[in-house]
């Protein structure tokens, strides 16, 4: 087995320590395959990432070993990587590293980072995000085709809202879907307005669209994820290899090939010749920044019209204004007869 590997990375020089040890045993591919894919994706991969602090979902014995999520920069974060300091709801806070160059992603290839998990925010502003995530999770009952149709769906209800998304396969059975917005608005007002989008969904089709937070109430149905976009939650970024047995990717889609593309389609060996046909079909996402006022207005209306305020934070979040009760429907203290 070979010790290590160096490779030229733009102006760097990055080491893959035991480049021959097996990541995904089903396929046979190695951390230096792990590597040269995020290199043959590397201008894609780099848009998704830069300046953006970002979480290391690690696997350093691949697929099948022990992994973690790697929050705080590595102490041997080397000098050319930057940091952004991020704030958790605890009130606690972090330096996440943001990579800049795509060497900074090789690097942490090595490291046995699989899937990368940026924040929805730049380094220089950490609490404005710039990006509205609206994640499409099928439920047991449920396909990756129930996704694709809640996204047309979506589709329409941005549009209303004068919004525009950018799909992409989740890597497994659902669909993400995000909108470039300008960083004008905070992290309680962006979950607000995924709410709005979540509730619309559900009012055009109840029968396959839910928002419910407790999974006993959602049923065979698509759960629009609103809290994916609550601070410190992120979503496995677009050109990510994701840690199952076959090594997919989650893909960046043009909206018109969502009803014949699937996401066993893109993975480690098929993705870096999709790349290279396509390029990176998401490029122009950061050329636009729209705006939520129309969203946050259909929030107020739902609000205002039928009484629909917020809902609940995921179980680790502090309690928050305006929250209702954080209890599981079937353990609810039922009141007296």
């Amino acid at each position: 087995m070979a010790e290590a590997l160096e490779l030229t990375v733009g102006e760097r020089t990055v080491r893959v320590s035991h480049p021959d040890k097996v990541y995904f045993p089903e396929r046979g591919f190695t951390k230096a395959d792990v590597v040269r894919y995020y290199l043959s994706v590397g201008d894609g991969i780099l848009r998704v990432l830069r300046d953006r602090p970002t979480t290391l979902e690690r696997y350093p014995d691949g697929v099948g070993g022990e992994s973690f999520f790697q929050k705080r920069a590595p102490k041997n974060l080397p000098g050319w990587i930057p940091t952004g300091r991020i704030s958790f709801p605890s009130g606690r806070h972090a330096d996440e590293i943001c990579p800049t160059e795509t060497a900074a992603v090789a690097w942490a290839a090595n490291l046995g980072c699989l899937t990368f998990h940026p924040w929805p925010v730049r380094r220089h502003d950490t609490e404005h995000p710039d990006e509205l995530r609206i994640d499409l999770d099928p439920q047991p009952g449920t396909d990756y085709s129930d996704a694709v149709r809640a996204a047309h769906l979506l589709r329409d209800v941005l549009d209303g809202l004068g919004l525009t998304g950018w799909p992409k396969t989740s890597g497994g059975r659902g669909l993400h879907v995000f909108v470039p917005i300008a960083p004008e608005w905070t992290f309680v007002q962006v979950r607000r307005s995924a709410i709005a989008v979540a509730r619309e969904l559900e009012r055009r089709d109840p029968a396959h669209i839910t928002t419910a937070w407790w999974k006993e109430e959602r049923g065979a149905k698509i759960f629009v994820d609103y809290n994916q976009t609550a601070r410190d939650r992120t979503i496995a970024s677009a050109y990510s290899v994701r840690p199952r047995p076959q090594a997919p990717v989650s893909a960046p889609l043009r909206w018109d090939e969502l009803d014949s593309a699937v996401p066993a389609d893109f993975d480690l060996a098929t993705m870096p010749g999709r790349y290279a046909e396509v390029g990176d079909l998401h490029a122009d996402m950061d050329e636009h920044a729209f705006r939520l006022d129309a969203a946050l207005e259909l929030a107020a209306r739902d609000e205002a019209e039928h009484g629909l305020g917020d809902l609940p934070y995921p179980p680790d979040h502090p309690k928050m204004a305006g929250e209702p009760k954080r209890v599981q429907p079937s353990r609810a203290r039922k009141p007296p007869e």
